[in-house]
């Protein structure tokens, strides 16, 4: 092989249309834009989804939906943390790096929630917990602390 004799794939490249060259080419003296208008000036047309001055159906339709842009928190169940060992300390970043909960944008750190049983002391450190959780980490000798 050589680059001489390279050329590009079938039907890969395609001939320029030659605009205004006769009425044989049958894209000859209107050069295929049709009569006056818009259409037939250079620089013609409008961008799309422009309806000539009436409202858009965009903004015909109501809105729908709800983006809710406020605090999320990473939520972690008691049942989650029933299977660590005792005397863990459980953080965000231990959360994270053992994969026990999703990761949220917009996220202002950890929640623990009470679904589960806890038997082992730990000493969770989030920012929020339930009464439930609060209540279950105490109970098993463990210590809730709040950051």
């Amino acid at each position: 092989m050589r680059i001489d004799t390279l050329s590009p794939a079938q039907g890969a490249t395609t001939k320029a249309k030659r605009l205004g060259r006769g009425i044989g080419s049958g894209l000859g003296k209107t050069s295929g834009k049709g009569h006056k208008g818009q259409w037939a000036r250079s620089g013609g047309g409008v961008r799309p989804g422009f309806e000539g001055g009436q409202m858009p159906i965009a903004r015909r339709i109501p809105k729908r939906g709800f983006n809710h842009a406020g605090k999320q928190y990473v939520i972690v169940n008691l049942s989650a943390l029933a299977e660590l060992p005792e005397g863990t300390v459980v953080d965000y970043g231990f959360v994270m790096e053992n994969n026990l909960a999703k990761a949220v944008k917009n996220n202002c750190g950890l929640k623990v929630l009470g679904s589960g049983e806890l038997k082992t002391a730990l000493t969770v450190k989030a920012a929020k917990f339930s009464e439930s959780a609060k209540a279950a980490i105490e109970a098993a000798k463990g210590t809730a602390e709040i950051l």
